[in-house]
């Protein structure tokens, strides 16, 4: 892994100290930014990405408690170092309440400064490490959980990658089942946003009013039941991530409301006129055509191009059917830990049948089959005994392909030509699982089907 250097920023309305502590920082190796008052502070922190922020906290018009709950709310990782004076220390535990992860007295002693930014520094590096790993052990399969190795999914990790840290709007169409929901979260949790709140909401579960409560929030009185005052889904994301499902169920006067948040980053509870800045980013969900909706006049235009900053679109099971075998081993192995139950693997005839299933429900209903089948085996071994029996009734265990009468006889080779062809054929032309279903490996397979090419058989 390549070690990145340490960006430093140091805000303090002394402009000549402010440079004494970027010069000494600099000689130990750091990058060092200089902001001169917090209000410079504040738009270098929304400009640039900082690892440690050292800031005064009598500054005026903007003080350092102002600047700190602004780094942790930008930028959540990074390390806030308070500078204080001698009758400012009530401030300074204050300000390590809030989240700071230290304070230093003025004047400043330049061998504790080096000390307490080395800490904060060796604390960054581990959380760089931590993030550079998890990417590692991501990069094959998935994207934090997103499982696939098929070329649609291929596009969508990818796509995940480029957008996740980002704080653009995203908007996933896809069919019910497929997912949406993970690859929200599998954004949210690989952003700058990360240690702040994901917070799921269900647009179509809930009537026009209580949306808009839920939404929103309301003050006590606002409205018949409001006994006490209550956040809403919006406030309560504040600084994280905001997922919408079923965003298109939303009513056409609740979209007014929820554009002017992505406008003017503020909300109204219900009850009052008092906005409350918010900073959330917002990821939303449907399995609907919203173009449709827009021409139907169901659907806000102007919202509709605000969501989707960047679209992603989740394929359905049956067109990408080359993942089927990766999700059954992942959901075995994720519920048989679970469940706390030894499950060495999948007969070959369930994953017959399990490939052979049309997955109308989509990943959803292969994962709840799949937990199904682990909580009910009795013998370790995941068989057709374990199949569901709305598995088992939509579609027969499918066998290995019979031998056709014309090949009675007939040489070796032809025969097993035809078992290789017609085993792909029944297994959508996947060659890892028409290996398990024939008993033989890939390699066999590949070989076999390079003579076949070559016009040796």
């Amino acid at each position: 892994m390549t070690e990145q250097p340490t960006r430093v920023l140091v805000v303090d309305d002394d402009e000549p100290h402010a440079e004494t502590v970027a010069e000494s920082l600099e000689r130990a190796g750091y990058v060092c930014s200089v902001a001169v008052g917090g209000r410079e502070g504040l738009r270098l922190l929304a400009e640039q990405e900082f690892d440690i922020v050292l800031t005064d906290l009598v500054m005026e018009p903007v003080g350092g408690l102002e600047v700190l709950a602004t780094a942790r709310r930008e930028l959540p990782d990074a390390e806030v170092v308070v500078l204080t004076g001698h009758a400012t220390i009530k401030t300074a535990v204050a300000a390590m309440q809030a989240g700071a992860a230290g304070y230093l007295q003025k004047p400043l002693d330049i061998q504790e400064l080096r000390a307490v930014v080395d800490k904060a520094s060796q604390t960054q590096r581990l959380v760089r490490t931590n993030q550079q790993l998890r990417k590692q052990l991501d990069e094959r399969f998935g994207f934090e959980g997103v499982v696939g190795n098929s070329g649609p999914m291929r596009t969508v990790i990818e796509r995940l990658k480029q957008i996740a840290p980002t704080s653009a709007t995203v908007l996933i169409h896809g069919e019910s089942g497929t997912g949406k929901e993970l690859v929200a979260k599998a954004i949210h949790t690989n952003s700058p946003r990360r240690n702040k709140p994901f917070v799921p909401l269900n647009c179509a579960a809930l009537s026009d009013n209580v949306l808009e409560s839920e939404l929103f929030g309301h003050i006590k009185g606002a409205f018949t039941g409001a006994d006490r005052e209550r956040k809403g889904f919006i406030e309560h994301a504040n600084g994280g991530t905001l997922f919408l499902d079923e965003v298109g169920d939303i009513p056409l006067s609740t979209q007014v409301k929820l554009l002017r948040v992505l406008e003017s980053g503020e909300i109204v509870r219900m009850g009052t006129n008092e906005p409350i800045k918010v900073n959330v980013r917002l990821i939303s969900a449907t399995n609907r055509d919203l173009t449709e909706a827009i021409n139907a006049g169901t659907f806000r235009s102007d919202l509709y191009h605000r969501l989707k900053v960047v679209s992603i679109r989740l394929a359905p099971l049956r067109e990408r059917r080359d993942d089927v075998p990766l999700l059954i081993d992942h959901f075995v192995k994720l519920f048989g830990e679970s469940h706390g139950k030894t499950v060495r693997g999948v007969s070959p005839a369930a994953r017959r049948a399990l490939m052979a299933h049309p997955w109308p429900g989509n990943v959803r209903e292969l994962r709840n089959t799949i937990e199904s089948m682990v909580v009910i085996d009795a013998d370790g071994l995941l068989d057709v005994d374990d199949l569901t029996e709305d598995l088992m009734a939509s579609q027969p265990v499918a066998e290995a392909p019979a031998l056709a009468g014309s090949l009675v006889g007939r040489p070796l080779k032809e025969v097993e030509k035809h078992y290789i062809l017609e085993t792909l054929k029944m297994t959508g032309g996947n060659r890892e699982e028409a290996a398990r279903v024939l008993g033989i490996s890939e390699r066999t397979i590949y070989r076999a089907l390079d003579r076949y090419q070559k016009g040796e058989l």
